[in-house]
């Protein structure tokens, strides 16, 4: 009976340790799951040549959630690589007009209309640290820069119809941090779950009509929460 005792603690040990065992150098982990992407609250000043600069126009956009992936490769137990990819991401722009000013121009009030929408790719590269543990809870923290790309800009039906076109965003670069952890499931698999603020800044311009252009800088700064699944090879 000793003897089994000993045998089932020895075993159980093994089985800890085994989950408990850090990343080592080479290890390459694939993760795949939910992120969602939380642009800033703050909304953005519209400016408009034929109204006068600076209008009470503002714009904001949404958040939205897609399949979020991510690779990691470890240069040793603590230091790795990160690369964060996802489908490509859709936001609708709301106009926001407290002062009533569209009324006079577009015969409606478009405040809290939905403008149009926009899509995107935040893909980004980060050096993260994994700090020593000898649990099944690997924490970590992370810094590295983005590069986001917008695409299929566009206004929606009842915008163009007041005269609104050609609505384009330009491509952002800046910098991203983030904290997370990993859970080990065994010796392979493991839950993952993070945060992120990455700035990412972008000049919206659009025109209204033929000749009354306008333009906005957005903040989208997000602030980005991704729940995955990882497997480490």
């Amino acid at each position: 009976m000793k003897k089994s005792l000993i045998t089932l603690a020895v075993l159980s040990s093994l089985s800890v340790g085994a989950i408990a065992q850090d990343y080592q150098a080479g290890d390459l982990v694939v993760r795949g799951g939910v992120t969602n992407v939380n642009p800033n609250s703050d909304k953005s000043g519209v400016y408009v040549d034929a109204l006068g600069g600076n209008t009470p126009l503002s714009l904001s956009v949404d958040d939205n959630s897609q399949l979020g992936l991510n690779f990691v490769y470890f240069y040793d137990n603590n230091w790795a690589i990160e690369v964060l990819a996802a489908t490509p991401f859709t936001h609708d722009i709301t106009i926001h007009d407290p002062q009533g000013i569209s009324s006079g121009v577009f015969n409606v009030n478009v405040d809290g209309a939905t403008l149009g929408e926009t899509t995107h790719l935040p893909p980004t590269i980060s050096a993260i640290y994994y700090f020593d543990s000898d649990t099944a809870f690997k924490p970590y923290v992370g810094a590295g820069l983005n590069y986001t790309i917008f695409f299929d800009e566009d206004f929606k039906k009842a915008p163009k119809s007041l005269g609104f076109n050609d609505l384009s965003l330009d491509s952002s670069f800046g910098y991203a941090i983030q904290v997370g952890a990993d859970y080990q499931l065994d010796d392979n698999w493991h839950l993952n779950a993070s945060v992120r603020y990455i700035d990412i800044d972008t000049e919206a311009t659009f025109n209204i009509g033929d000749e009354i252009k306008g333009s906005a800088d957005v903040d989208v700064d997000p602030v980005v929460f991704s729940l995955l699944v990882g497997y480490k090879f």
